[in-house]
């Protein structure tokens, strides 16, 4: 079943679990968190960051939303990170179904107008908005551009109120002490969860968080708890994906898609499922 990112967030929302948001970069990852999801009976949000949509092309687009059709799962398909009104709209003509503008490493009111106008072409078409307020750190070079553990700038309550209800977003990413990439061995990753009960009174829409690979798993289920409503899952699993890919490809004997990817997929699928039980998101396909 596809919906728009609103339509799956606001049950969980309104019922205390968080939505795991895949980022894809082929095919066969695609069809492994379909596969998973639907195993699990969680709703699913497949994500491309534009890095990964200029790999795999708009043509995939297409294929993802017949099988989201087909899927027994509520899914959403997330144009994550975008960074241009341009951009968004791109992602709405293709066939997403949920679009993330990304303007929080601009000046306040620069992130609201940018918002507020991707806002206002997305909702007319029937296309849900995240935004973002506040910076998440970078660990790699994979990671926003320019911005570093030292540099998380956390998200402002009142700011955040302002910014909600100028903008209209449908659900707001959050910085509260989370970065993109993989955590170095010296760091030790700790979020704000005080401040995130602080931004969940005062805000009635969906909470998102990014950055969360490598904080203990403790740690997310708490966000969960304390209002998180989606969590975007990247690095996790396309690090045990080609892990899992290097190792089967020291057989040189094998070439053979159907040889190779299955173990990778699999791998990727095991991860992803600890995740979803993590999340509480495990059975709640039933809800929508």
């Amino acid at each position: 079943m596809l919906i728009d990112g609103r339509a799956i967030l606001e049950v969980a929302n309104a019922n205390d679990f968080a939505v795991p948001a895949f980022n894809i970069s082929d095919w066969a990852m695609g069809k492994g968190v379909f596969e998973i999801s639907e195993e699990r009976g969680a709703p699913l949000i497949v994500a491309i960051h534009p890095d990964e949509v200029s790999h795999v092309g708009h043509d995939l687009l297409p294929a993802l939303v017949q099988r989201a059709h087909r899927s027994s799962v509520p899914v959403a398909i997330h144009w994550d990170h975008g960074g241009s009104y341009e951009q968004m709209l791109t992602a709405i003509q293709t066939g997403f179904t949920s679009v993330m503008i990304d303007g929080s490493l601009l000046p306040f009111e620069e992130n609201v107008a940018l918002t507020r106008r991707v806002v206002e072409a997305a909702h007319a078409v029937g296309v849900s908005v995240e935004g973002e307020l506040g910076t998440i750190g970078k660990l790699d070079e994979h990671a926003e551009e320019g911005v570093a553990m030292s540099d998380i700038a956390y998200t402002v309550p009142a700011e955040a109120v302002e910014f909600v209800e100028r903008t209209g977003v449908d659900s707001l990413a959050v910085a509260i002490g989370t970065a993109h990439g993989l955590y170095p061995k010296h760091v030790k990753p700790e979020l704000r969860l005080d401040l995130l009960g602080e931004l969940k009174e005062l805000l009635p829409i969906p909470l998102v968080l990014h950055g969360g690979s490598g904080n203990p798993d403790e740690e997310i289920g708490q966000a969960v708890k304390r209002g998180i409503n989606k969590i975007n899952i990247s690095s996790d699993i396309k690090v045990v994906y080609h892990q899992t890919m290097r190792r089967v490809l020291q057989d040189q004997g094998l070439r053979e898609p159907n040889e190779i990817q299955p173990a990778c997929v699999a791998a990727m699928k095991e991860v992803a499922a600890q995740k979803i039980e993590l999340f509480d998101a495990a059975g709640k396909a039933s809800l929508y």
